[in-house]
């Protein structure tokens, strides 16, 4: 039966009926015979019975066709895949339900022309790209019981000692701040066979120690935008090319090989810092992966390189040999440079990861991965050129031994890499006659995360340890020593720095075309030992910290390209 003009269909039958009703009726008025009367009587009925049946038919048809979606299958770009997997969190939206079945098999017609598609998770199409918003907003709250005044992110190399002299390490402090919010977009496209993924990414977090400009929180924060994600990714068969600002190929993966912040271990939680011993960085870089397998990936990446001699993220920094801090001072980055260190030749990446199941049927990821560094300096007195060559390896793995819960361990050592540990190590430190020598460290970071229902629970330890490198500074007027870890040295030249961590997120309301509203917490306990202390100083600093948040995430979803 054509349903293509349903009300038309309607009209012509309802016609059809008063006419036989009336032909009836007044063949039934000449007719003088009761029984004959009867007869056409029970024909009527019949009629009546039979096209009600047929108008019952087409409302039906009229309603399924302008009430019911497109089968996802068969839709260009579809909202409800992979929903939630475009922000740098980890997805807490589920799939989007199917179309709720109707209450009654018959409704007006009236009521079936006002019947609409359900609305999809924000989505835009222009030309044959598919634009889709990313982000969330973020109201972050965090108390200490000392004072490093280190803004939402902990500096976790500097945080101070609780001596009688030390103001800070004798104060609390609490701040309440909206700069984790992150705005993005994501762009997909096919051209010639070849998937086409753009990823823009910002928070305003941007600044040193993230602090707001303008009045300086007086009378308003304003917050300076800070580029976390910039990239495009070309992806065909078992080959993909990426360029642009990302996580690092060094990062942890969840899974696989892949950009995506949803796919890259940062841990689970609020602190903006993240978690101590965990190599994450993101910077420009060019990456070339290849998959033999759905299960295999292998990837080569050149990072954008920076000789460092600590001093951002609260790393301590290295000593120079007196007589080399004015020739040295500009060629080595202690993370006040801005692109002007004269780096020789990019970082060097290579990663195998590995997926599969267990016995169980539950999802284990493996994976290593290589750095190969270079490093490169100038001495004006001597006309000399110095190098040096560093590396170093990870070792990590996830795996899903039940149902929801996970364990994880991420494992780093570098000899020369100390930047990637979120620069809590330095890479070198220079000898008196101005050659470079790699200072060795390393990072871990180990625990679990659980998921049941709308609850994520987590809990990990972290840990980095800095190895000393100490120099016989024969450049002064009297012999001294130089380096990093000698005696004699600040303490902020860390041996190492620790930290254990718990929380949880709780979804509170979720829907696919809306979005969320999640309510977090975390606890956590800091620890730094240094190489050197004073007469009369603690072996070691130590900090708490409580963190609230509330976050709306934005309704997003990755469209299914043909």
């Amino acid at each position: 039966m054509s349903i293509i003009a349903p009300k038309r269909a309607i009209r012509t039958i309802v016609c059809a009926m008063a006419i036989a009703t009336l032909t009836v009726a007044a063949e039934a008025a000449d007719s003088a015979d009761s029984g004959s009367l009867a007869a056409e009587i029970q024909q009527l009925k019949a009629l009546l019975v039979e096209q009600q049946r047929q108008i019952n038919e087409l409302r039906k048809a009229l309603i399924e066709r302008n009430a019911t979606p497109a089968p996802a299958a068969e839709t260009a770009g579809s909202p409800y895949k992979k929903l939630g997997e475009v922000g740098s969190t980890t997805p807490m939206i589920p799939p989007a339900p199917a179309p709720a079945p109707l209450s009654s098999p018959v409704i007006a017609p009236q009521q079936a022309e006002a019947a609409k598609p359900a609305p999809t998770p924000l989505q835009l199409k222009i030309g044959e790209t598919y634009l889709t918003p990313v982000g969330f907003m973020d109201f972050t709250g965090v108390f200490r019981d000392t004072a490093p005044g280190s803004g939402i992110g902990t500096n976790f190399g500097s945080f101070p000692y609780r001596t009688q002299a030390a103001v800070n390490g004798n104060l609390s402090e609490f701040k309440m701040s909206p700069q984790n919010s992150r705005i993005g977009l994501r762009f997909d496209s096919k051209f010639k066979g070849i998937n086409v993924l753009g990823y823009w990414e910002s928070d305003f977090l941007g600044g040193v120690g993230n602090p707001p400009v303008g009045n300086a929180a007086v009378s308003t924060n304003s917050y300076p935008l800070r580029l976390r994600l910039y990239w495009v990714d070309l992806k065909k068969d078992k080959w993909e090319i990426l360029g642009g600002q990302t996580w690092s190929l060094l990062a942890p993966g969840r899974n696989g090989i892949s950009p995506l912040p949803g796919d890259v271990f940062y841990s689970q939680v609020i602190d903006v810092n993240y978690t101590v011993g965990v190599p994450c960085c993101r910077f420009p870089e060019f990456r070339v992966v290849y998959r033999p397998t759905k299960n295999v990936a292998a990837a080569f990446a050149l990072d954008n390189p920076e000789q460092y001699v600590g001093g951002s993220g609260g790393g301590g920094t290295i000593t120079l040999p007196s007589g080399l801090s004015s020739s040295y001072g500009s060629q080595l980055s202690n993370g006040t440079l801005t692109l002007g260190t004269p780096n020789a030749a990019p970082d060097m990446i290579a990663k195998l990861a590995v997926d599969g199941k267990m016995k169980n049927g539950n999802a284990a990821h493996f994976e290593v991965a290589g750095l190969l560094r270079t490093f490169k300096t100038y001495l004006p007195a001597t006309g000399q050129h110095f190098t040096a060559a560093g590396g170093g390896f990870a070792v990590n793995l996830n795996v899903e031994v039940l149902k929801g819960l996970r364990l994880l361990t991420n494992n780093y050592y570098s000899q020369g890499g100390g930047r990637y540990l979120f620069g809590q190590a330095p890479d070198v430190v220079v000898q008196s006659d101005g050659s470079l020598s790699t200072v060795k460290s390393m990072g871990t970071v180990s625990g679990f995360e659980y998921t049941r229902k709308n609850t994520l629970l987590y809990a990990y330890y972290g840990g980095v340890y800095i190895d000393r490198n100490v120099v016989q500074d024969t450049t002064g007027s009297k012999p001294a020593l130089a380096g990093y870890g000698y005696s004699g040295a600040p303490n902020s030249q860390n041996k190492s720095v620790q930290q254990a961590t718990f929380g949880f997120n709780q979804t509170m309301w979720k829907d696919p075309r809306y979005g969320a509203i999640n309510f977090m917490g975390q606890y956590a306990y800091f620890s730094r030992n240094p190489w050197s202390l004073a007469t009369g100083v603690p072996t070691h600093a130590y900090m708490n910290e409580i963190w609230l948040n509330l976050r709306y995430t934005l309704p997003g979803s990755a469209p299914a390209l043909k």
